[in-house]
């Protein structure tokens, strides 16, 4: 059974950055395609970004779009979310997730890492 687990958040600053991370384990992880979401306090979960199964096509919210850096690794097992130029509002906790097809319904949840954007 597929098991997804984010690493790598945390507290930074405004203007600064981290890279997330999604290990997958328990199946062929290349057969997914897979999404970063995020949800805030009071809010409701909302997609940031989304990658296809071999890397090739990405997709971002408006709002992360030109600051955010989805790729992912098979070999691996691993998709990244490189975050740049954070902002207070990009605070949340962050979801890995398998998806049904490329930017489509999640299927499996990772247990989510927490953001905070705080000077």
């Amino acid at each position: 059974q597929l098991q997804l687990v984010e690493s790598g958040g945390g507290l930074v600053q405004p203007g600064g950055s981290l890279r997330l991370s999604c290990a997958a384990s328990g199946y062929t992880v290349d057969y997914f395609t897979m999404g970063w979401f995020r949800q805030a306090p009071g809010k409701e979960r909302e997609r940031v970004s989304c990658i296809s199964s071999g890397g090739g096509s990405t997709n971002y919210a408006d709002s992360v779009k030109g600051r955010f850096t989805i790729s992912r690794d098979n070999a691996k097992s691993t998709v990244y979310l490189e975050m740049n130029m954070l902002k207070p509002e990009d605070t949340a906790v962050y979801y890995c997730a398998a998806l049904r097809y490329y930017c489509s319904d999640p299927v499996k949840w990772g247990q989510g890492t927490q953001v905070t954007v705080s000077s």
